[in-house]
């Protein structure tokens, strides 16, 4: 599968989808610490793609998100932003909002399935 298909396909398939260096226990750089720490905060599961593990992921991710940089928040298929925008949202309390919402509508899409 081409990498553009993978990386369409994990969000897609991800309500909340975080794109980080290590994992949000064992995160390998600072903004993706702080990043790990605010979507964490809202409470609600997400996935996440370690971007170390994944070197294809890590080159090309960039120029299908039109985001040059990690880590990335994807939420409800849509690019949230990184680790500034992420902390902002969630000092606002928007990001929980926004996670919380997107959480919802895709529990509700799954008892409608």
């Amino acid at each position: 599968m081409d990498i553009i298909e993978t990386i369409k396909e994990q969000i897609a398939n991800n309500t909340v989808l975080l794109y980080m260096k290590g994992s949000p226990n064992a995160p390998q750089c600072g903004f993706s610490a702080k990043a790990a720490q605010a979507v964490m905060g809202c409470g609600e599961k997400f996935a996440y793609v370690d971007i170390l593990q994944n070197p294809e992921i890590r080159a090309n991710l960039p120029t299908y998100a039109n985001w040059p940089t990690f880590p990335q928040l994807w939420v409800g298929g849509e690019l949230v932003g990184g680790s500034d925008i992420m902390a902002e949202m969630h000092a606002a309390g928007e990001l929980q909002t926004l996670i919380k919402e997107a959480a919802a509508k895709a529990a509700a899409a799954k008892t409608e399935a």
